[in-house]
């Protein structure tokens, strides 16, 4: 299932969300939502790596330099994978994170990201099937099946933005493990929708990821 675009949010999401007055609210304050689906899974997860612990600006300089390196600015998984490290490096990837486009390149090359069988899977299915890559966590899968693949109904409770969001809106002063459990509680209201709930917490404090 996906969210359709651009009508959205439609009156069947809001019809669920309105039984929660203050997600209501902040998307009655909100600026329609913008469709990034994607089926190439393979290069978003490229460019996930390539993010990590960077700003958006040096990031994006990083990863154009490194697709710069390959034919029609693709990175093929057998073209990464017989890449010097040498080569890499000089796009500015740290070793570690050589090390991550690799592991991604091979479990793509073995046919574990065709999009017919992602698209098949749950969501914690999926998320176990991705974070068996080393160097793709949770967090970064979540932010694919919320972005590039668009399933509706996914809650990023380790995310910090939606974390501080909720903190202020809902002004809850729990943290830690007590915080997640509050989220979820809230959040329950939310469902089958909690992605386009978590979408317009990160637009209200002007942090949705890119």
């Amino acid at each position: 299932m996906s969210i359709s675009f651009p009508d959205f949010p439609s009156s069947e999401v809001m019809a669920v969300l309105a039984k929660d007055p203050i997600i209501a609210g902040i998307i009655g304050k909100g600026r329609p939502l913008q469709s990034s689906k994607s089926e190439d899974l393979y290069f978003k997860l490229l460019g996930s790596i390539v993010s990590q612990q960077l700003s958006t600006k040096v990031a994006a300089t990083i990863f154009r330099r490194f697709t710069e390196l390959y034919p029609e600015n693709y990175p093929l998984p057998e073209l990464v994978l017989s890449t010097p490290d040498e080569t890499l490096r000089g796009a500015g990837l740290s070793f570690q994170k050589i090390g991550y486009i690799r592991n991604v390149a091979s479990f793509a090359a073995a046919g574990n990201l065709d999009h017919a069988t992602i698209d098949a899977m749950e969501d914690d299915e999926l998320i176990k099937h991705l974070t068996q890559i080393k160097g793709v966590g949770r967090w970064t899968v979540e932010m694919l099946l919320m972005f590039a693949l668009e399933r509706p109904d996914v809650l990023p409770l380790d995310d910090l933005g939606i974390q501080n969001a909720m903190k202020r809106h809902y002004k809850l002063e729990e943290t830690g493990k007590a915080l997640k459990v509050r989220m979820q509680e809230i959040a329950e209201n939310w469902r089958p929708y909690r992605t386009i709930a978590s979408k317009y917490l990160w637009q209200s404090l002007d942090n949705m990821p890119k």
